[in-house]
């Protein structure tokens, strides 16, 4: 496979990393990225060929599992029990328990107190141009995640900001200052959510929180460490892809001219401009892939927003085109660790879409956006707009 450098915190990749996807693409399905020592899928095909390969996974071989310096432990003390980085068996109880709370039908009677929630956030934009992120695009997810949790929606700002501090983690640009305010994140993170742990085994009610803890007593056998590292992967997944993608898809829709919300328009808005660029696997036995030798150890990059811009999966990918019919896109991931939350994230998009452009037809941009330094995550530093 052909070798690529490209340092992903150049200011001209972060603020438009496809080019660089073209021309690696151009190379094969496969290339080798020198800047993350790894091979990376570019295509379609060999991206979703990697979701599902279960010769890959997301648990690092235990001979090759790096050592953690102690004053990490505690963050990585919680990705231990992370059904995000973990493999069968564990991954398929922990993921099934999360499954029992995002029903449909608890999805759907969500609609009401989105809908309520946007047009409380709309009546509060201020009349000057103002950041369309913090202002409705960050509040949203976080909110209503935090009630399906059963976590008090005015604890929303602590838990965005530990949130925030706890993603970072997985940035190219990490720095010992992040390193620090991860740990100091995690710490009150944990404490919070054992906190609210306690109160439900007391007083249970319909939300996720309760619903774990009774899955736990009826012998399902999930500790309280397992049942901290869930609601906090819930809440930094179940809001961060999609502050970012309702600011990628706003800045793409004003941009364009579109503004009529329907489903199909949504999941144009996942594939063009994706909130996740990179997700990471294991290679667990030496192997052929796409014809390229990979050996026990290594770890391969599914590049979905490269998939995502295939031209040989969708006619004119670059295009944004709201009409589009073509295969699903990647951003949610695939195999078992497709993403629980993406009936969810489709729901909170439409809705957030449908009310912002009924309450605000003549909202423009304010500034040109510009993206945040934060692959392998993909969004804007601030979107600046006005009624």
């Amino acid at each position: 496979m052909q070798n690529f450098i490209q340092n992903p915190s150049d200011p001209a990749f972060v603020q438009d990393p496809y080019p660089f996807y073209e021309r690696t693409r151009a190379a094969g399905d496969l290339f080798y990225w020198e800047d993350y020592k790894m091979a990376c899928t570019v295509s379609y095909a060999a991206t979703q060929a990697a979701l599902r390969d279960r010769r890959m996974g997301r648990e690092c071989p235990p001979e090759f599992a790096p050592d953690i310096p102690e004053a990490l432990a505690p963050f990585y003390a919680i990705e231990a029990h992370s059904m995000l980085e973990l493999e069968a068996p564990r991954h398929t109880r922990l993921r099934g328990l999360v499954l029992r709370a995002f029903t449909s039908r608890t999805i759907a009677n969500l609609a009401p107190d989105i809908r309520a929630l946007c047009h409380e956030m709309i009546d509060a934009f201020p009349r000057e141009p103002f950041d369309l992120l913090t202002a409705y695009a960050q509040p949203v997810p976080v909110r209503i995640i935090a009630k399906l949790l059963g976590v008090p929606e005015d604890q929303s700002d602590n838990l965005l900001k530990w949130s925030n501090a706890m993603v970072a983690m997985y940035q190219a640009k990490r720095t010992p200052q992040i390193e620090t305010e991860a740990i100091a994140a995690t710490n009150a993170f944990s404490a919070f959510i054992r906190d609210y742990i306690a109160i439900k085994r007391e007083s249970p009610s319909d939300d996720l929180i309760s619903t774990l803890i009774a899955a736990n007593e009826a012998g399902d056998k999930l500790t309280d460490d397992e049942l901290i590292t869930t609601c906090i992967l819930l809440l930094n997944a179940g809001h961060e892809a999609t502050v970012h993608t309702l600011g990628n898809g706003t800045k793409t829709l004003l941009e364009t001219g579109h503004n009529t919300i329907t489903p199909t328009l949504v999941e144009e808005i996942i594939r063009h401009d994706p909130p996740l660029h990179m997700f990471t696997r294991y290679v667990y036995e030496d192997m052929e892939f796409y014809g390229e030798q990979l050996k026990r150890g290594d770890q391969i990059g599914c590049l979905l927003a490269a998939a995502n811009r295939d031209p040989a999966a969708y006619d004119n990918p670059t295009l944004f085109d709201p009409d589009r019919n073509g295969p699903k896109n990647a951003s949610f991931g695939g195999g078992i660790h497709f993403c629980v939350g993406a009936p969810l994230a489709r729901l909170e998009l439409q809705i957030s879409l449908e009310v912002l452009f009924e309450r605000c037809p003549h909202l423009k941009l304010a500034a040109a956006p510009q993206y945040a330094d934060v692959f392998h995550f993909h969004g804007l530093e601030a979107l600046m707009v006005q009624t």
